[in-house]
This record gives C-alpha cells, structure tokens and sequence, in this order.
C-alpha cells in the first residue's frame, strides 16, 4: 500500500483539507463512483455509461451526485447534446484516473503469486520498445523471476506523470525529465540513417518519402540538410509505425539503425548514402529510486553498445 500512501501525500499537497480527506476516507467506497465519472467522460453520455458499466442510468446518476456532493463542485454540465466537464470536472479527472491506476497496482503488488516478491512497471516511449523497452523486459524476465513485470507504452508527459505518481518504476524517453524530483541519465543514442527497399531510391525527390517526426532536433538537422526537397506528402509521428508502411508500401524514411538492422542484414532494406542523424534517449527515475535502478541503466548501456558494435562491419 506504499504507493497509495504516497499517492495521498501527493495529494495532501495538491488539493484542499476538503478534497483530501475525501479521497482519505472515502477512497475504498468511492472507487466506482471514480469510475462511473471516467466512464461518463469518455463515453459522453449518462447513458453510454450506464450501458458501458451495466448498471441503470439512476446508478450512474446518483454516484455522480455522490462525488459532487462530496467535493461541493458540480463537475460536468449535461444536456441533449451530451456533457461538458466544469472546470472543476476538468480537475478532477487527472485524480480520479491517478488513484484507479495506483488502486489497480497495489492490487496486484498485494496479491503477488506464489514466488514473487516485487514488482517492477516500466513505462516506454513505444518508439524505444523494440530498441530499448523489449530487450530489458526480456532481461529481468530472464534473471529476476522473483519479479513481477508490466509495461506501459506513454509520451514524455506521461512517463514524467507516471513516474510522480508512482504508477511506474522506470521510464525510457526522448527527453530529460523537466522534473527537479527525477532524474535522467543518458542512454546511447539513435542514429538515424535514410533507408529504402530499393537500392536507387532516390535520396532527395523520392516521391514515397516518409516523413517520420523524430523530434525537434531531427526536424531542424533535416531541414538544414535538405533545404531544396519537397514537403513529403507521408508523415508518421512513429519510426515503428513508419517502418511498418516502409516494408508494405515501398519508398524511403529515415528510421533508427538499430530498429533496422535485421531488415538491412536480410536485404529487405538498404541504407541510401545520406546525411545521418542522432537522437539522444533516456532512462528516467525518480531521484529517491536512482540508486536503486542504477543496475537496470548499467545494463541497457551495456546492451546497447553491444548492439551498436554488432551493427560495425
């Protein structure tokens, strides 16, 4: 229960003497009340909800009442059209969703099979998962049976979130945490290399080019290096994605060596010579855990270099 315990400190912090003891002494009744709201939210509708959660709609209508109550907010407006969350609803969705993922995890730290003595949530960029999340999941699969696994694909955002919230132990991103309570320590990084399944793909007027938004360095560096090239008519907001349409469709994108390698080593895809680009990655903790995930970070440099010296011809 450590983690709902923090959970509430955060809280304490965060919210009212009124919104807190709420959450304090209400939470183990209040949990499908939290979840009737969510519900409501993402369905948009009372009705939607009730159907969803297979209860009467005066179910759903009355654990609503119960939470405005209970907080003195009215926290959506209803009418035809569906509902709109207050600005207090607004608020309140953050907590609500935090305290059901925590409820969710001591459940399953609390209820750990026969065995198992600690957990550890992992929560990755889904960009990194099949370069950095996939290999150190396989790891401590592997080396630390006694530990219980999950993973959780997020952006920045969310990894940072999560972590505050204790929802996950680690986090694998893009970006150093803008958090002064976590810290980010420097993982190898991604070359980026121009690929195609076609040898003679053209390198700058390829009409299957594949735009992938590896960041706002990578955008920057591949503006100043191809300062004449058409605006790709392609756009992925992931290399994973992006691969996926490169090896179905054909054309040519810039995508993550290591992510390619297999593919390169296989003839399915060849690296065009043209500029390449980096892209730094990080291992995210919270400063009060660094010493104790200090060996998962060791290890992952050491995988990966590894793998990057597989890669050297």
């Amino acid at each position: 229960m450590a983690l709902l315990w923090q959970a509430f400190t955060y809280l304490k912090n965060e919210l009212s003497c009124r919104v807190y003891s709420i959450f304090l002494h209400w939470l183990p009744m209040q949990l499908s009340a939290f979840k009737t709201f969510l519900t409501i939210v993402e369905t948009g509708s009372l009705v939607r909800a009730s159907e969803r959660l297979n209860v009467t709609q005066s179910t759903v209508t009355a654990r609503l009442r119960t939470l405005e109550d209970a907080l003195g907010q009215t926290l959506m407006h209803r009418d035809k059209r569906g509902i709109t969350l207050t600005s207090a609803g607004l608020k309140f969705k953050r907590y609500a969703e935090v305290m059901l993922d925590l409820w969710w995890q001591a459940q399953q730290e609390t209820s750990l099979p026969d065995g198992v003595t600690e957990t550890c949530n992992i929560g990755c960029h889904m960009d990194l998962w099949p370069t950095l999340g996939q290999p150190l999941f396989d790891h401590l699969a592997d080396n630390q049976p006694e530990t219980a696994l999950a993973a959780w694909p997020g952006n920045q955002a969310a990894l940072e979130s999560w972590l505050a919230n204790g929802v996950i132990d680690v986090g694998l991103g893009y970006q150093p945490s803008s958090s002064s309570d976590q810290v980010s320590l420097a993982l190898p990084t991604e070359t980026l290399i121009l690929v195609s399944p076609d040898l003679d793909a053209s390198v700058t007027h390829h009409p299957g080019y594949i735009y992938v938004d590896a960041g706002e360095q990578f955008a920057r560096s591949h503006t100043e290096a191809y300062t004449d090239a058409a605006v790709a008519k392609i756009n992925h907001g992931s290399t994973v994605w992006a691969l996926s349409h490169l090896l179905k469709h054909g054309g040519s994108a810039y995508l993550p060596e290591r992510l390619v390698a297999d593919h390169l080593a296989n003839n399915r895809l060849y690296r065009l010579d043209a500029p390449a680009f980096e892209r730094a990655a990080y291992f995210l903790v919270t400063e009060a855990r660094a010493e104790t995930w200090a060996g998962l970070h060791a290890w992952l440099i050491d995988s990966a270099e590894q793998a990057l010296h597989e890669l050297t011809p």
